[in-house]
C-alpha cells in the first residue's frame, strides 16, 4: 500500500555542488523560517568541523511540507572519504535528487553515489545547479549525466529522468534554464509527483532496520530508520534483532518523526515515515526493531570495505598530560570502541600486542575528523603513518587500493600536473580542453595521494583543482621513494630560543617558533639535505664581559610551518609519530633518544 501523504528523498551530489545550500532554499520556501529571520547559511552544517571546513560530514534529516505532503528530506556528505554515511542512509529513501554544477558537470563522487543510489532502484530527479555561474552549460551537463547513467547500467525507467534548473544561492528552481520563475516550487513539485510514495504494510507486524545512531545526553542513543511495516506506538513492547543475530525483549520509550528541522514526540508513528526510537540501548548500524509475535529480518546494510589504516596509541611523550585531561590507553581504547558502534564506514579492533588500537577508514580525511573530534573532547594520544590495506587474489599476488583522480588545472601547467603524478605512481587515463582549462583524469595508488595534494598545488602555484576517490583492487605497483629530505630532531627537552632557531633556518625549514616547549626526539624542522640532523634549539648567545663594537644584529625568524592533522600525517615516515592535544600538532621520532635510534638503525 503506498502512502500517499510521505516522500522519502535523498539529495546526493559532488563535494561543493550545492547540497547543504539547496536543502536551505527548500526549508525557506516550505515556510520553514520567518521572512525575516536571521539564519546561518548552509544551517544543516551543524558540526564545528563541519563549519570549519566547509563540507558535510554527517548525514541529517529534515522535513518540509508542500501541499499537504511530507517530504523527508536526507542531506548526504559529497566528500568520497564518508561515503559510508551516503550507502546506508539511501536504504530510507524512495528517491534522490542527483545535483551536478551546471559548470563542471559530473564529477568523481558523482559517479559514486549515483552508482549505489541505481543500485537500490531510486527514482532520480536531476538538478543541474549554479545555473547562473559564468561558463554554465546546462544543456551540456544534462547529456553528460544520461551518459554518466547509460555507463552505470541504469534500467529505462531511470534514464527517463526528471530535470530541474535551478541557482540554490539565489532560491529558484525552473522547468526550463531561460524561464523567469524565481522560488523553488518547481523542484517541490517535481519531488511530489515524480518521487514515488512509499510502498509499506500500515497493519502489518513492526518493522524498524536503523540506519543511523544519534546520541543525547538526555535519553541515551537514539536509533533512526524507516518503519517499513505497522506502526510503534509510545511505551511499546518490541523484539530487537542485532547483526549478529542475538535478540532481546525491550520496551520503546519514547518515537519521534521528523519535523522541519528537528525531531517531534508522537503518541504513535506510521509505516512510511522515517523516524526516531528511545528505548534501544545498544542501538547499532542495521538493529531491526520488530514486533515480538511476528519477527521480521531485513539483510544486513552492507558498505564498502575501508582503504586505509592508522594504529592510535597512548602518549609516551614527555610533554604528556599538559594540554589534554584524557591521555590513559584505557580510555582510548574504549572511546574507539564507542566510536565502531555508530561508524559502520570503519573498522576498529586492537592490536595483537594490546600496545594500540588499530582504526581503518576510507582516507586521511575520514580518519583525521574521527581525531580532530578526539583531540576537542580533550584526548591526547599519538598515531603513526596511515598505511593502505594490501588484499591479495586468488593466486597470492598482492592487490593494492587504487583510486581515481581527476584533475582541474590552467593548460600551462598541466605537464607539471602530469609530473607530479608520474612520480607518485599515477597513470593518465584521459585528459581534454575545457575552455582555458585542462582536465586530466589518473588512476593512482591510494599510497601515492599521501601528500599529493600540497605537491600538485606547488607546481602549480596553487592553480590545479583536485578529487579522487576509490576506484577498486588493482596489482601492487612496487615501492616509490617517500620524503626526500631529512628532520631536524631537537637533542634535549627545553624551550626553543630564537637565537638558536635564527641559526637553524639556514640549514631548512623550522616547525617551531621561539618560546615553544620542545624534548628529545620531536622534529623541530626540515632539513635541506636527506639525512637527519640532531640540533639544539636552547642555544644560546655566550655573554663575555666587553661591549661589543657593533651593535647585535636583529633577529629576522621565518614563520615555522604549521601543520593540519591531514598534513601531518601525510608528511611523516614510518619511523616517526603525530602527537596530537587539545591544542597542539607535534611531529616526533618513535625512539625518541638518539642513542637508541642509533643502536636501532644497526640492528
Amino acid at each position: 500500500m503506498k502512502q500517499e501523504n510521505i516522500r522519502n528523498v535523498a539529495i546526493i551530489a559532488h563535494v561543493d555542488h550545492g547540497k547543504t545550500t539547496m536543502v536551505d532554499r527548500l526549508l525557506y520556501s516550505s515556510g520553514v523560517f520567518r521572512e525575516n529571520q536571521q539564519v546561518e547559511e548552509r544551517v544543516l552544517d551543524s558540526n564545528d568541523q563541519e563549519r570549519e571546513r566547509g563540507i558535510t560530514i554527517l548525514s541529517k534529516n529534515i522535513s518540509v511540507t508542500y501541499n499537504g505532503v511530507k517530504v523527508n528530506v536526507i542531506d548526504t556528505p559529497g566528500h568520497a572519504d564518508f561515503g559510508g554515511e551516503v550507502e546506508r542512509v539511501l536504504n530510507m529513501a524512495d528517491g534522490a535528487l542527483l545535483i551536478v554544477d551546471a559548470f563542471e558537470g559530473p564529477m568523481p563522487q558523482t559517479r559514486f553515489v549515483l552508482k549505489h543510489a541505481l543500485a537500490q532502484s531510486l527514482r532520480i530527479v536531476v538538478v543541474v545547479n549554479k545555473i547562473d555561474r559564468p561558463g554554465a552549460r546546462p544543456e551540456e551537463v544534462v547529456d553528460e549525466v544520461f551518459d554518466l547513467m547509460v555507463e552505470l547500467e541504469a534500467s529505462d525507467a531511470q534514464l527517463d529522468f526528471p530535470v530541474i534548473y535551478a541557482s540554490a544561492m539565489n532560491g529558484y528552481a525552473r522547468f526550463a534554464p531561460d524561464d523567469e520563475n524565481m522560488n523553488m516550487l518547481p523542484l517541490l513539485e517535481t519531488i511530489i509527483n515524480e518521487v514515488p510514495a512509499p510502498d509499506c504494510e500500515p497493519s502489518g507486524p513492526v518493522a524498524l532496520q536503523i540506519c543511523t545512531v544519534d546520541h543525547s545526553s538526555f535519553v541515551g542513543r537514539i536509533g533512526v530508520g524507516r518503519l517499513y511495516s505497522g506502526t510503534i506506538h509510545k511505551n511499546e513492547q518490541a523484539l530487537v534483532i542485532k547483526n549478529d543475530g542475538t535478540r532481546y525483549n525491550t520496551t520503546i520509550k519514547e518515537v519521534f518523526t521528523f519535523e522541519d528541522m528537528g525531531k517531534k514526540k508522537q503518541l504513535e508513528v506510521h509505516a512510511g515515515d522515517i523516524v526516531a526510537v528511545v528505548g534501544v540501548d545498544d542501538a547499532d548500524i542495521g538493529d531491526m526493531v520488530t514486533s515480538r509475535d511476528n519477527p521480521v529480518r531485513m539483510d544486513p546494510i552492507q558498505v564498502e570495505e575501508p582503504t586505509m589504516a592508522i594504529v592510535f596509541e597512548a602518549s609516551t611523550s614527555p610533554l604528556v598530560g599538559r594540554e589534554g585531561d584524557i591521555v590513559g590507553a584505557r580510555q582510548l581504547k574504549e572511546r574507539l570502541l564507542r566510536e565502531a558502534e555508530s561508524n559502520i564506514s570503519m573498522r576498529i579492533s586492537e592490536l595483537e600486542d594490546k600496545s594500540g588500537m588499530e582504526v581503518a577508514g576510507r582516507g586521511v580525511l575520514h580518519l583525521s575528523v574521527l581525531m580532530e573530534t578526539m583531540r576537542r573532547e580533550g584526548f591526547e594520544f599519538q598515531v603513526g603513518r596511515p598505511r593502505v590495506i594490501i588484499k591479495k587474489d586468488d593466486h597470492g599476488n598482492k592487490l593494492e587500493p587504487i583510486e581515481e583522480a581527476t584533475v582541474d588545472v590552467p593548460s600551462e601547467y598541466a605537464g607539471k600536473a602530469i609530473e607530479v603524478f608520474g612520480s607518485a605512481g599515477g597513470e593518465m587515463t584521459d585528459m581534454f580542453q575545457r575552455g582555458e582549462t585542462t582536465h586530466v583524469v589518473f588512476k593512482i595508488p591510494s599510497r601515492g595521494t599521501m601528500g599529493l595534494r600540497t605537491r600538485l598545488l606547488n607546481a602549480t602555484r596553487g592553480e590545479a583543482v583536485m578529487f579522487h576517490h576509490f576506484s577498486e583492487y588493482g596489482p601492487f605497483r612496487g615501492d616509490f621513494g617517500g620524503r626526500k629530505n631529512g628532520s631536524l630532531i631537537a637533542m634535549a627537552t627545553e624551550k626553543s630560543v630564537a637565537y638558536a632557531l635564527d641559526a637553524l633556518q639556514q640549514r631548512g625549514r623550522l616547525f617551531v617558533a621561539p618560546g615553544e616547549e620542545c624534548y628529545e626526539g620531536m622534529i623541530v624542522g626540515e632539513s635541506a639535505k636527506d639525512g637527519d640532523m640532531v640540533v639544539n634549539v636552547a642555544k644560546t648567545k655566550q655573554l663575555g664581559n666587553q661591549r661589543s663594537s657593533g651593535a647585535d644584529k636583529a633577529i629576522q625568524l621565518t614563520p615555522p610551518v604549521t601543520f593540519t592533522l591531514e598534513e601531518a600525517l601525510e608528511y611523516i615516515e614510518d619511523d616517526e609519530l603525530v602527537e596530537v592535544t587539545p591544542q597542539s600538532i607535534r611531529l616526533r621520532k618513535r625512539i625518541l633518544s638518539s642513542v637508541e635510534r642509533k643502536k636501532a638503525n644497526k640492528n
